[in-house]
């Protein structure tokens, strides 16, 4: 679930990142239509509107590790499949027989965990279980909305279950994310998203990823309601997923991309716990602008990482 508010960042100078700033210096606004991702996506990302652009930040298309130091996204853990051949196929790949597998690059909504063969593994790069690893294939522009700051719009068409773009930013550990929630004020934004995978065994998997200093295109993606986008956490090196975003059905070209913030799609029941901090958090809680008609009025709200659900907790008996 994506959190909003939090602090505002240091300066750029004491947050060195690997990358390159979206912005050629403090203050530079950014040429209307040159790449947001200063190259380092295999697709440029335009901007619009001219003269205008975000505030600096060190675009990355990859996550990387936070400033705590909990969680190093790139370290190579898994081991890698035997397979010779130019493509896996499920009856040999050990990476497949983990989880879903793409049909011709593409996944349906509500699929199950995915592996995608990784640096290990011995077949090629040509690979059809190597989707997300690629990066961004697809044209897309950062755009100033009307309500809601900057968005993110595709310039082509983009055909139902087609990998989109990753959210990434740096990972970090639970308490790093809750002291920069902490910091935060009701009028800054925040990019903070807070995933959590439930296990076979009953135990929860989060991960917490922050693109506010360091990420890629997925920091603009705006919530709806009924979105045409859906999360899918994809593993790849290592058991830290990549956050990969996906067309929920068919995008035509010059469509906002949208996803939705709380980890459910179009709308289906909200969890227990998201219950409750609906309930406890509209103080908190930022109104939505997403426009459609099943809107609930609010972005979606996390308590588990504010001060108001430790208070909460505390006087409960």
């Amino acid at each position: 679930m994506r959190l909003r508010g939090a602090r505002s960042p240091p300066p750029m100078a004491e947050r060195p990142r690997p990358g390159q700033p979206i912005a050629a210096g403090r203050g530079c606004a950014m040429a209307a239509g040159r790449d947001v991702s200063g190259g380092l996506e295999p697709v440029p990302v335009a901007l619009w509107p001219p003269g205008e652009s975000p505030p600096p930040f060190q675009y990355s298309p990859d996550s990387v590790p936070g400033t705590d130091g909990a969680v190093d996204p790139t370290e190579v853990t898994f081991p890698g499949c035997p397979c010779r051949s130019r493509s896996c196929s499920a009856r040999s790949c050990s990476c497949l027989r983990h989880g879903e597998r793409y049909r011709a690059s593409r996944i349906l909504p509500r699929a199950g965990p995915l592996f995608e063969c990784n640096a290990m593994c011995r077949c090629g790069d040509s690979c059809r279980n190597r989707v997300v690893q690629r990066g961004l294939q697809v044209r897309l522009e950062v755009f100033k909305t009307a309500e809601k700051g900057w968005g993110v719009r595709a310039l082509e068409p983009i055909a139902e279950g087609r990998f989109v773009c990753e959210y990434a930013g740096e990972v970090l550990g639970f308490e790093e994310a809750r002291r920069r929630i902490r910091a935060q004020t009701a009028q800054d934004s925040n990019y903070i998203i807070a995933v959590r995978e439930h296990l076979h065994s009953g135990q929860v998997m989060e991960t917490f990823v922050d693109p506010t200093y360091t990420g890629n295109v997925g920091r603009f993606l705006n919530h709806s309601c009924e979105p045409n986008l859906f999360m899918v956490p994809v593993r790849v090196d290592s058991m830290v997923p990549k956050l990969a975003l996906f067309a929920a059905t068919d995008i035509a070209a010059g469509e906002e991309l949208c996803y939705d913030y709380s980890g459910r799609f179009r709308n289906a029941p909200p969890t227990e716990g998201q219950q409750k901090a609906s309930g406890e958090g509209d103080v908190l809680r930022k109104p939505c602008f997403c426009g459609s008609r099943t809107c609930a009025a609010f972005l979606p709200w996390d308590g588990s990482l504010f001060p108001a659900a430790d208070a909460c907790s505390e006087s409960s008996p």
